[in-house]
């Protein structure tokens, strides 16, 4: 993917908030992780199916939603939605894509799910939560942890939105500055041609085309960062999500740190929680969400929720280590960008493919034959890290 996107388009997925700690602990706390094995053990298949809110998963992931995945790849909600599908497992749409929604819903044989921001305010958010019931979606997946846009430093120094924006309207210095700003991006875009064709071929800076405004007119994608900052998710706003999305219907939680968090959701009539402190990309500083996972699915025994987590995941291994405590799924995000950035379908195909074969082996060398028997027999199935330091430890990387 940053061999085939520029700098100035991959960073926005690659970085972190701030000095990137917890992005980073996300990956170590996986890394640092350790399984147990029972050996003379042989199945002739495993079954890696999974049901979250009642739906049947072939695969225990689903695509988290990301936003601006349009700006990697032509189209590339509804690419991630086809192969998502094809893998019998869900695609979750982010508010912030320039996909339309009905497209991402039409290019998938499974489940599609929609996350909502209240970016526009109530009336906005009303209008796309009728459009996603409409078009047939799931469920719905309201994130709490977007009170601010977080800090990303390196990809703020890169100036994207200055580079990104239009020539209309500017008197004849600004126009030159703009120019010249727009010209010294050359090294990173000649390089890299293909996605530079592709990008202007798919319409150019990406519309957030499932934010309509009251006139009709979608949200353009330099207003992100106050739209995020106008549009914070309090308490008080589940109840009319929950009547609009419909009382029977899946509603989940994302960016879940605590059980009283979770708790107060189920009090609120949510269906399902996802633990996850953002990839590390709003607020650093915070426990991996492994641990979060860790430390608070304990606190919830006798829920009702369906419990799922993402950050920090990059191999089978790292999901089967998630299961064991009890999660119906994983969301993948940075693997599913990565996949999608560095060619589309067949990327994405290719990534899931080696999770998928990641996660086969690791269930058959460590004995178990199904995801229900991993969220079973969960603590049984780790072992303690022993290891002092981390430099036995491979280096961070995306």
């Amino acid at each position: 993917m940053r061999r085939r996107v520029p700098p100035i388009v991959s960073e926005y997925f690659r970085g972190g908030a701030d000095s990137e700690s917890t992005m980073r602990g996300n990956v170590r706390a996986f890394q640092q992780s350790l399984t147990t094995a029972y050996g003379a053990i042989k199945f002739p298949s495993v079954d890696m199916s999974t049901t979250v809110l009642g739906q049947r998963l072939e695969v225990p992931w689903f695509v988290a939603p990301v936003g601006s995945l349009r700006s990697l790849y032509p189209k590339a909600d509804a690419v991630a939605s086809k192969v998502a599908g094809e893998f019998g497992t869900a695609m979750a749409q982010s508010t912030l894509s320039g996909t339309l929604l009905e497209d991402v819903a039409e290019a998938s044989s499974g489940p599609c799910w929609f996350q909502l921001y209240l970016c526009g305010g109530r009336e906005t958010a009303l209008r796309g939560i009728a459009r996603a019931k409409k078009a047939g979606f799931k469920a719905l997946i309201l994130t709490m942890d977007t009170g601010v846009s977080g800090m990303r430093a390196l990809h703020q120094r890169m100036k994207p939105m200055e580079a990104a924006a239009p020539f209309k309207g500017l008197g004849p210095i600004e126009m030159v500055k703009l120019a010249m700003r727009k010209v010294a991006l050359g090294p990173q875009m000649l390089p890299r041609l293909p996605w530079l064709l592709a990008h202007f071929m798919d319409g150019g800076l990406i519309k957030f085309v499932n934010v309509i405004d009251d006139d009709g007119n979608a949200m353009p994608y330099t207003d992100i960062g106050t739209q995020l900052a106008a549009s914070a998710v309090t308490w008080d706003d589940l109840k009319w999500i929950k009547e609009a999305w419909g009382e029977e219907n899946p509603l989940i939680l994302k960016g879940v740190h605590c059980a009283d968090d979770a708790r107060k959701a189920e009090d609120l009539g949510a269906t399902g929680i996802i633990w996850s402190n953002h990839g590390g990309r709003q607020q650093d500083r915070v426990p991996p969400s492994l641990h979060i996972v860790a430390q608070e699915m304990p606190k919830m025994k006798g829920s009702k929720l369906d419990f799922m987590m993402d950050g920090g995941i990059r191999n089978g291994t790292d999901i089967f280590i998630a299961l064991t405590y009890g999660l119906k799924a994983v969301g993948i995000g940075r693997v599913a960008a990565a996949g999608i950035g560095a060619g589309g379908h067949a990327g994405l195909t290719r990534a899931f493919e080696i999770l998928k074969s990641d996660l086969d082996r690791a269930m058959r060398l460590i004995g178990v034959q199904s995801v229900e028997e991993i969220r079973e027999r969960g603590a049984e199935l780790r072992r303690e890290n022993m290891m002092i330091g981390g430099e036995h430890l491979p280096p961070f990387e995306f």
